[in-house]
């Protein structure tokens, strides 16, 4: 049986897939790419994650190299097992539906324990960040188009972007649904 795949051991597989690499050049490209966006990547983490992955013979070292008076680096490359791990994660990821039980659902579960205009103060506050971000999202998708980047490589963008956009659609209309009384908003009060 195979050990499951962590979102960032998909994501560096997926990149030794495409070309033999250091730890640090990895973070590098999911910083560029922004893939820290899709995936929570940390130099650390990346670093036990290529270590748990060379474990599991998914991927190996292929040589090391020093520049200047930088610390030493190695250069992994994956494995055929690796590469079938990849494959194989990649289609039960996308075929099977898996709740991943985010934060938000349980704190807006909770948001009755706030009175109205807190609630809707913070409401917006969050709308404006999704604004943010839709911004953000919507340059960076802008930019691979315009640099002729085929779709299949930031097809996971769209669909974040498509994401966002749904919850903070969702929430304007929620706040316009309290101001206006059409969702009666009564904080739970202390027993």
């Amino acid at each position: 049986m195979m050990a499951e795949l962590t979102p960032l051991a998909i994501s560096v597989l997926a990149l030794l897939h495409e070309n033999p690499m250091h730890a640090y050049e990895m973070y590098q490209l999911l910083v560029s790419r922004q893939n820290d966006r899709i995936v929570k990547v940390r130099p650390g983490s990346l670093y036990h994650t290529v270590e748990r992955l060379a474990g599991q013979q998914y991927v190996r070292a292929t040589g090391t190299e020093r520049a200047g008076n930088r610390p030493e680096r190695t250069t992994y490359e994956i494995t055929p097992a690796g590469a079938e791990a990849l494959r194989r994660r990649v289609e039960s990821g996308i075929e099977k539906y898996v709740y991943e039980y985010p934060l938000f659902p349980v704190v807006l579960s909770e948001a009755h324990n706030l009175d109205a205009e807190d609630a809707l103060l913070r409401f917006r506050c969050r709308v404006a960040d999704l604004d943010d971000w839709l911004k953000d999202l919507d340059e960076s998708l802008g930019r691979a188009r315009e640099d002729g980047v085929h779709e299949p490589y930031w097809i996971g963008g769209a669909y974040i972007r498509n994401q966002i956009a749904a919850e903070r659609d969702w929430l304007a209309t929620t706040i316009e649904r309290i101001e206006s009384k059409d969702l009666p908003w009564q904080p739970r009060k202390n027993t």
